[in-house]
């Protein structure tokens, strides 16, 4: 595996416009619906497939997604470049979304970037299955340990009520297979 460039310009640029976005919606409570995905509304709103990733519904929200934003992202940053890690971050998020548009349950307006998030931990994993990482700063565990945990906590329906597990799901799957296509064939997506 071949270290590409360190940039910690785009991880900080996403998490700025994350932040952003948020004191926006506090200010605006309008903004979360013309921003945020509804299925109902999504053939009138296509931008909706994007922007949500960029609208939180709380501070934990914010915070915990920018967090590991920043751990994820700045990680994979090191391994296959900015370039790719972005992809990795969009495509996983699109991804998501589709994913959440078409499989039920999905009435409810979906926000976050935690399908985006799923994608980039999908990669790691399959890169580095054995990197040890600290769950809560606390325990040391491998990182797909972490990752199975977070996902079957956050995307397990009936698990938590109200979560977008088929964003997880989708994000998560594309980021397996991102990370199965640079590790099998050892090259970068550009």
């Amino acid at each position: 595996m071949r270290y590409r460039g360190f940039n910690l310009t785009a991880v900080w640029l996403l998490i700025g416009v994350n932040f952003l976005l948020f004191i926006a919606t506090l200010i605006n409570k309008d903004l979360i619906i013309f921003l945020g995905l509804q299925p109902a509304s999504f053939s009138a709103r296509p931008w909706t497939l994007v922007t949500n990733l960029f609208i939180h519904g709380g501070i934990w929200h914010i915070l915990v997604n920018m967090l590991t934003l920043y751990f994820f992202g700045s990680f994979l940053c090191r391994l296959i470049g900015v370039r790719n890690t972005l992809i990795t971050y969009f495509a996983g998020g699109i991804l998501g979304n589709v994913c959440y548009l078409f499989v039920p349950p999905n009435s409810l307006p979906v926000i976050g970037a935690s399908g985006a998030i799923y994608a980039l931990a999908g990669t790691l994993v399959v890169m580095m299955p054995n990197l040890r990482v600290l769950l809560y700063f606390i325990a040391p565990m491998p990182l797909w340990v972490v990752v199975l945990v977070f996902f079957v906590i956050w995307s397990i329906p009936g698990v938590m009520p109200g979560i977008a597990w088929q964003a997880h799901l989708g994000g998560l799957v594309l980021g397996l297979a991102a990370g199965y296509f640079v590790r099998k064939k050892g090259r970068y997506f550009f």
